[in-house]
């Protein structure tokens, strides 16, 4: 007999494509290529056309809380288990910048021996990717919107920088203001330079938009929770006008330090208050919190080293859709990012000569 539950159970239907969305999504593709084109003139080598900048690289163990309640015990987190995993830091931009221009952060979790049901284009696989920002919603409700503002953003690639930190500088001032108005900063805002200049191991990661969660619909969070991570939020960088501050500082913190983080779901309630579709809008965590289905925990170590951070960045792709079956990613923004990431796997590995394929193991990340 079937335990009732108050979560939505997944099914295909909770996803409504436009009936445009491959040509956005082809137009989205040329505009990120546009980008990566661009930083490889200036620079001569390939590199993301979004979060481009890395800000530290990680070795890290997750493990799947034992004893989960069957609507959290689903897809990877069905078992308890142990599995090495490698983290990316970074910022959005698809140009290198330095940090006073500052912006969105993110981080790129792989999972590595991961078992199971597969998605389309990861057969043969054994990792599971979370893609996540430092905010609880996207800045666009769709692929149309992202197109208009990834469109703006692309005139300005490896332009101006010197008018960029004066602009991040103001909109911070702005952002400032907002915050003190409503309790909350504009995703916007932040996207295009106003960010609050602070210790990124501090900041708590969303996957944004949601995912299959097995029989349900959940986002995804990773929220630091050991007490020499808790203390870094929302504390301002030692030296904001160091050009890697935040590189800087992740170094500083893992070498003396380590850290341990939850990864939570949030389990969708219904469409109408948490859509699928509509990625801009935040998901109450009063009528569905997010609850911790596995630690994350990294151990002391260098961040950051040329040799680390060519094996990360050159021969390693992360995305959504690197992974099971279970956690599917759903909404327009996660469609838009299967054949975008895709692309600019293939640009960066074309271009620079590396073959960039899904780990079995972290045995060749450099110490």
């Amino acid at each position: 007999m079937a335990i009732e539950t108050p979560y939505l159970r997944y099914t295909p239907a909770v996803e409504t494509p436009d009936a445009d969305e491959a040509e956005t999504s082809r137009s989205l593709n040329e505009t990120m290529r546009s980008i990566s084109e661009t930083t490889l003139a200036h620079g001569g080598h390939a590199i993301r056309s979004v979060h481009a900048k890395a800000h530290g690289a990680l070795r890290a163990e997750l493990e799947v809380a034992p004893g989960l309640s069957p609507e959290l015990a689903q897809g990877l987190f069905a078992q308890a288990g142990r599995y090495p995993v490698v983290m990316r830091f970074s910022t959005i931009p698809g140009d290198i910048l330095d940090d006073s221009v500052s912006t969105p952060r993110g981080v790129a979790i792989k999972i590595v021996g991961v078992e199971g049901e597969r998605l389309e284009g990861s057969e043969g696989d054994a990792t599971q990717d979370f893609v996540l920002v430092n905010g609880p919603a996207f800045s666009a409700p769709g692929p149309k919107q992202f197109l208009a503002t990834l469109k703006l953003l692309a005139k300005t690639t490896d332009r101006a920088e010197g008018l960029k930190k004066v602009a991040s500088a103001a909109l911070r001032g702005v952002q400032s203001a907002v915050v003190a108005a409503t309790g909350s900063p504009s995703p916007a805002l932040a996207t295009l330079g106003g960010q609050p200049e602070t210790h990124i191991l501090g900041d708590s990661f969303y996957s944004q938009v949601p995912l299959r969660f097995g029989d349900h619909i959940a986002k995804i969070a990773l929220v630091p929770v050991s007490p020499d991570l808790t203390a870094l939020t929302d504390k301002p960088l030692d030296d904001t006008s160091a050009p890697n501050a935040i590189r800087e500082a992740v170094l500083a913190h893992f070498r003396r330090h380590g850290g341990t983080w939850e990864l939570r779901a949030q389990l969708c309630l219904n469409l109408d208050d948490m859509p699928v579709e509509d990625a801009s809008v935040v998901w109450s965590e009063a009528t569905s919190p997010y609850r911790t289905i596995a630690t994350l925990t990294a151990a002391p170590q260098t961040s950051w080293s040329e040799a680390r951070a060519a094996f990360v960045d050159d021969g390693l792709s992360f995305s959504p859709w690197h992974g099971l079956a279970a956690h599917r990613p759903l909404g327009g923004i996660m469609r838009m990012r299967k054949s975008a990431y895709e692309m600019g796997k293939r640009f960066r590995a074309e271009t620079n000569g590396r073959r960039i394929e899904e780990p079995r193991n972290l045995d060749s990340l450099p110490e």
